[in-house]
């Protein structure tokens, strides 16, 4: 439940940024990843952004349809389908990193420089065994 407290009390400022330029928190975790790689395959994109394939394929085609970015097929294997941020999405990404930034850097003055680093140190550590399977 300390998890679910935790989104709480943090996500709200981060849904009203994203909100404001009219993005999905899950079109925001694609174009973020898109914004610091040239490009991504969808399977990539599902495995970095913990989206489903099947429900990024319409998160894609949404942000496609708003120009944000866009399907290259590549030239040496035609099965493989590239996404890339166009130069919208990257104007977008102009916009909205200082303020998703601002909001980092509020959220990390709430605490003390050694408690934001146990906790960065605590959720990589379990994000990297996939969880705990126990209640706590």
């Amino acid at each position: 439940m300390v998890l679910y407290r935790t989104l709480d009390a943090v996500m709200p400022r981060f849904r009203r940024i994203f909100s404001e330029f009219d993005l999905t928190e899950q079109q925001w975790r694609v174009l973020r990843v898109l914004w610091e790689t040239d490009h991504s395959m969808i399977g990539e994109l599902s495995e970095v952004t913990l989206l489903p394939a099947p429900s990024l394929v319409g998160i894609v085609d949404r942000l496609e349809e708003r120009g944000l970015v866009a399907r290259q097929r590549s030239t040496e294997d035609r099965r493989k389908v590239y996404v890339l941020a166009t130069a919208a999405g990257a104007a977008l990404e102009a916009q909205i990193m200082p303020r998703v930034a601002s909001a980092y850097a509020d959220l990390k003055q709430s605490v003390d420089a050694h408690t934001w680093a146990a906790v960065l140190a605590g959720l990589r550590q379990i994000s990297a065994e996939g969880g705990v399977e126990r209640s706590e």
